[in-house]
């Protein structure tokens, strides 16, 4: 299967191993995920979506049993979307706060971690008007810069690749993506 078809200019890629797209709420995870796994052909998980599917709203979860019980289901959900991925590609977007749990921490170093960066002004028509998101319901810009914060050094740490998603369109970002993507296989395969 030869890949990039649909991003003129991209190069041709066939990922070996999951795509896992982290950072803070808002810098659209989701939609680059989704957009990524057309152009490679490959199926496309939302951590998020997973959940709700099984388990019902976000902020419900979030009001009825709390955050810690939310991160419990956030790191089943990752883990049964990679032990289900083996030994195939998927691409996978997490929530903002799912890089905070040691488990998954673990997990995501048998994949390739694309960290998406933005700064607020990026995000801000996103979050403020979004009331689907429990840790942004009081101050939604300042919840969201302290949040992105205190978790950028996790994303960093965690990362393979960092796009900053600042300035460019959803096929644009997908495109230098998969040109990052590209470079970090032959990067893993000439130290292998």
């Amino acid at each position: 299967m030869t890949t990039g078809k649909d991003s003129a200019g991209a190069p041709d890629f066939t990922p070996h191993r999951p795509i896992v797209v982290i950072g803070p709420m808002a810098v659209g995870k989701s939609v680059i995920g989704a957009e990524l796994a057309r152009v490679l052909g490959i199926d496309f998980f939302d951590s998020d979506q997973k959940i709700v599917a099984k388990h019902g709203p976000v902020p419900g979860i979030f009001a009825a049993k709390g955050e810690h019980h939310f991160r419990q289901l956030e790191a089943r959900a990752i883990a049964d979307v990679l032990d289900a991925a083996k030994p195939k590609a998927v691409v996978l977007s997490l929530g903002g706060g799912a890089v905070l749990d040691s488990g998954t921490q673990q997990l995501l170093a048998r994949t390739t971690v694309v960290f998406l960066s933005a700064e607020v002004d990026t995000v801000k028509e996103r979050i403020t008007r979004n009331t689907g998101r429990p840790l942004l319901a009081a101050d939604p810009v300042a919840t969201w810069q302290r949040l992105a914060a205190a978790r950028g050094p996790v994303y960093a740490r965690l990362a393979d690749i960092t796009l900053d998603v600042s300035k460019s369109n959803v096929p644009q970002l997908v495109e230098r993506l998969i040109r990052l993507l590209a470079d970090e296989s032959r990067k893993e395969n000439s130290a292998s």
